[in-house]
């Protein structure tokens, strides 16, 4: 299948067809022929604080702000280009009194003039060169749109991106302290054996190594919440702190959402508004390529005047002062040392750099969804493999503990497998966040998470 600009000219048309062959289906599979539903996809995590976080980010982010302001810029300057399809019509009014002495006779005499006119000038967009600069100014506009929905997936993925990493170091944090009450525990025990002449030392300092070892990883995960909290309220367009008290109370690392329909390839691109905004800077190139060829071609100016001219106040309105012109103006360039033909060829190339960034962008949105679809994938595959390492850790913790207090096992046996669950339970907080921001990629990569303005 080919990918093609919808909403571009027939040459435009032509050139997007033949820049990106687009298969029917996905690589890493997961195709429906179902439509997309991707606009709200953060409330399938099921979390209200992040479905809160996200509303309130698309509201009052200055990165959004700007953006739509954007729009309204653009807005006005398709608006000016419109205008100057159309007449443009002036009034003029002036009044002028002299008065002059003679110096031989003294008499002085008194003289004034009145006029009044409107004035009107059109310059005829005979072959339609105004129109592709107005149909450019339109691409424009579009393109600025999609620009402002990009902006808004881009900003819902971060903010789904900052809290996942600040509840994976909170999830962090609580498997360190819970390791930090086990190795407590056998601390203690190692101290009483020490005590009772059935320990030495040796295993007392072991101890207490491994317990200030596994405290010493809690400051990077307290800084880690500290700067998700703040990247989070930078998002929200808040001073820093300014959320600590809605984010305040530990809430689960969101979980990877299954059964994901990314759809067919041409309908995901679709949904994309990079790839909707490259169509509409390929448009504008056209459009003004086709304008800069119609600058060979005559263009006709009419210009037009009707007015009053009266000698006194009391007579301006009088018919008898009435004057009219009209005048027209047709102009070809005949010598312009090459300055059309130059002006084209670089129009002609800017074009040419459009389809080639149209199909960059197709491309890299192709590979950024199969990206994600495998990385989903792969996670949730590693996900499944440290649960149950980590449960079977969790037993050789249990028996190891039970065999040292028996005088069975050598403490080191017990030590090791403390250290052995808590990597693994540290893991697989690590792949559930890596399993969520997989999803929270792929709904970025499918477009969603914008709505028009």
């Amino acid at each position: 299948m080919m990918i093609t600009a919808s909403c571009v000219g027939k040459g435009t048309r032509e050139m997007a067809a033949d820049a990106v062959v687009v298969h029917a289906r996905w690589q890493q599979g997961s195709s429906s022929s179902k439509p997309l539903d991707v606009t709200l996809w953060w409330r399938r995590f099921r979390d209200p604080v992040l479905n809160d976080l996200i509303a309130e980010a698309l509201k009052a982010s200055p990165t959004v702000r700007s953006a739509l302001e954007k729009v309204t810029e653009y807005r006005a300057r398709r608006g000016v280009e419109s205008a100057n399809l159309f007449p443009s019509l002036y009034a003029n009014q002036s009044g002028r009194g002299a008065r002059t002495k003679n110096g031989i006779t003294d008499i002085i005499t008194t003289s004034e003039s009145y006029k009044a006119s409107f004035d009107v000038s059109w310059q005829v967009d005979l072959f339609g060169k105004q129109y592709q600069t107005l149909k450019a100014a339109t691409a424009d506009l579009e393109q600025i749109g999609e620009n402002f929905y990009g902006a808004q997936v881009t900003l819902a993925a971060d903010v789904a991106t900052a809290y996942v990493a600040l509840r994976s170091a909170e999830a962090q944090l609580s498997v360190v302290q819970r390791s930090l009450g086990t190795r407590g525990e056998t601390v203690q025990l190692t101290q009483w054996r020490e005590q009772a002449g059935t320990g030495d030392a040796l295993d007392t300092q072991r101890s207490i190594s491994t317990l200030e070892q596994a405290r010493a990883s809690m400051p990077a995960l307290q800084l880690s919440v500290v700067q998700s909290k703040n990247q989070l309220a930078l998002l929200s367009g808040r001073t820093p702190g300014a959320l600590d008290s809605r984010l305040a109370g530990s809430r689960r690392v969101p979980e990877m959402i299954s059964r994901i329909a990314a759809g067919v390839p041409a309908e995901a691109l679709r949904q994309r508004p990079d790839v909707r905004a490259a169509e509409h800077v390929l448009e504008a190139a056209f459009a003004r390529t086709q304008s800069a060829k119609r600058a060979r071609l005559p263009s006709l100016t009419l210009s037009g005047s009707i007015g009053i001219d009266a000698l006194k106040s009391g007579n301006i309105f009088s018919p008898e002062s009435a004057i009219a012109s009209i005048l027209a103006g047709l102009a070809t360039p005949v010598i312009d040392a090459g300055r059309i033909r130059q002006n084209i060829r670089a129009v002609s190339s800017r074009e040419r750099q459009a389809l080639i960034a149209y199909e960059a962008i197709v491309l890299t949105a192709l590979a950024e969804v199969e990206n994600a679809l495998a990385a989903m994938r792969r996670y949730a595959e590693q996900h499944r493999i440290v649960l149950k390492a980590a449960d079977a850790a969790r037993e050789a913790v249990t028996l190891a503990a039970w065999q040292y207090e028996a005088g069975q096992v050598d403490l080191l046996v017990s030590l090791d497998a403390q250290r052995t669950l808590l990597t693994l339970e540290q893991q697989e907080v690590t792949t559930t966040a890596q399993s969520a921001n997989a999803c929270v990629q792929l709904y970025k990569a499918l477009g969603g998470g914008w709505s028009p303005f």
